[in-house]
């Protein structure tokens, strides 16, 4: 805990004290670098939709951009809401939440709205659940971690539960199919049972199981063979690159360091794939340049470092898992995206957060933002020793503390002095 903390040995309320001024407890730094990111998102979604608007979409120029502008617009909204709406009530909501998010999960299969070889929106194609199911896995599973935490250690009570939640939801995820979201969803669930202080045993047991399931996925998945093989050939040849791979790599070599300019990808008129969404990051590195790249990772790790402190200041288990969980969850979509296009990673239709075009991954990110927003406002309140102390190994990251600062008083009120 930071040095404006005050602690006692006694069950008396710890009163926390934030180190840096804010408005209504909102932190102003984390805020700063949502604004600045969704900035940031408009400006490249104009340049990289212009065309693709009017070849692809057979629409006006700024068809694309004035529903990203909408989709913002209510985006601010929906943080605003959950900004101020105390995080306490996804006790009650967290049900009823998962409830909707997996019949939205098996209506996209009657609405059975095709679109690129996959079914995976309705209301052609405005809403996609997959990535609301993502948001709601992490607000479910730490609602349901804060919960059981005293029987995590326990197989049938901890592992197995949440193994089931997280099959079903990645189950209907893979048969859309959306590879890249379902792996998510299995990540997350590993990452979060690890944040919960869950048994180390088990944690290891459930990574080897996450292992197998996603290498079966990978290989069973017509879709994931495809993206596999053409991944494993251009390891072994980088000449042999799929061409989406060629040209997002001739984007990034094009734009050099300062960029050729906003509105001048060569790229995005040249067959770049889907442009605006998954590929944006291609042509924004080519429009601004290994600067504008730098940047932007400049915003995710202090959307990061933010997102880690309001997990440390948390005034509760259920706080601290969440804040990490979103922060987590955020940071794995904007690294996988990168990845994808300088060929790190295998091809996957993951967003580039607050950049990419798309008013469902927008939404979702932004709800994210609003908790942990809403999280922060009350990391000020008090809290009591023992429940502190039964979730500081969370909120130290497990690898620190060893466990020993939760079992032992002495270290814990010295180390919190």
């Amino acid at each position: 805990m930071g040095s404006g903390a005050f602690v006692k040995q006694s069950s008396r309320p710890v009163f926390l004290k934030d180190q840096h001024k804010n408005l209504a407890g909102i932190d102003l730094i984390l805020f700063a670098a949502v604004v600045a990111l969704a900035i940031f998102g408009l400006l490249m979604v104009y340049s990289a939709s212009t065309d693709y608007s009017v070849v692809v979409l057979g629409e006006y120029p700024t068809y694309m951009f004035i529903r990203q502008v909408a989709w913002l617009l209510l985006g601010a909204g929906v943080v605003l809401v959950l900004a101020f709406m105390d995080y306490h009530l996804w006790r009650k909501l967290a049900v009823p939440l998962i409830a909707v998010t997996i019949l939205g999960l098996i209506f996209v299969f009657i609405s059975n709205d095709l679109i690129n070889g996959a079914v995976r929106t309705f209301m052609n194609g405005s809403i996609q659940p997959s990535e609301f199911a993502k948001v709601a896995t992490i607000i479910y599973l730490s609602v349901w971690l804060s919960i059981k935490k005293e029987s995590l250690h326990v197989l049938g009570l901890g592992l197995i539960p949440l193994a089931v939640i997280v099959g079903v939801i990645s189950g209907l995820i893979i048969m859309q199919p959306d590879i890249s979201a379902a792996i998510t969803i299995i990540v997350l669930g590993v990452m979060l049972f690890f944040l919960a202080d869950g048994d180390l045993k088990q944690i290891g047991l459930m990574i080897l199981i996450a292992t197998l399931c996603i290498g079966l996925i990978t290989l069973i998945i017509p879709t994931g063979q495809s993206r596999l093989s053409t991944y494993l050939q251009f390891l072994h040849d980088p000449t042999q690159a799929q061409g989406q791979l060629r040209r997002s790599l001739g984007a990034v070599v094009n734009g050099k360091f300062f960029g050729v300019g906003l509105g001048r990808s060569n790229a995005k008129l040249t067959g770049l794939e889907v442009a605006p969404t998954d590929s944006i990051f291609a042509v924004l590195v080519e429009e601004t340049g290994l600067m504008g790249a730098m940047i932007l990772i400049g915003l995710y790790v202090v959307i990061l470092w933010r997102g880690i402190r309001i997990a440390n200041k948390a005034p509760d288990m259920l706080g601290s898992i969440m804040a990490a969980g979103l922060t987590f969850w955020l940071m794995i979509e904007a690294v996988i995206n990168m990845g994808v296009i300088v060929g790190i990673f295998p091809l996957a239709g993951t967003a580039l957060p607050f950049i990419s075009a798309g008013g469902s991954n927008l939404l979702s990110f932004m709800a994210a933002m609003g908790i942990l927003m809403n999280i922060s406002r009350q990391s000020g309140q008090t809290v009591h020793v023992e429940e502190r102390r039964s979730y500081s190994a969370s909120v130290d990251w497990r690898g620190r503390d060893r466990r020993r600062r939760v079992s032992s008083p002495r270290r814990t009120a010295s180390h919190e002095r």
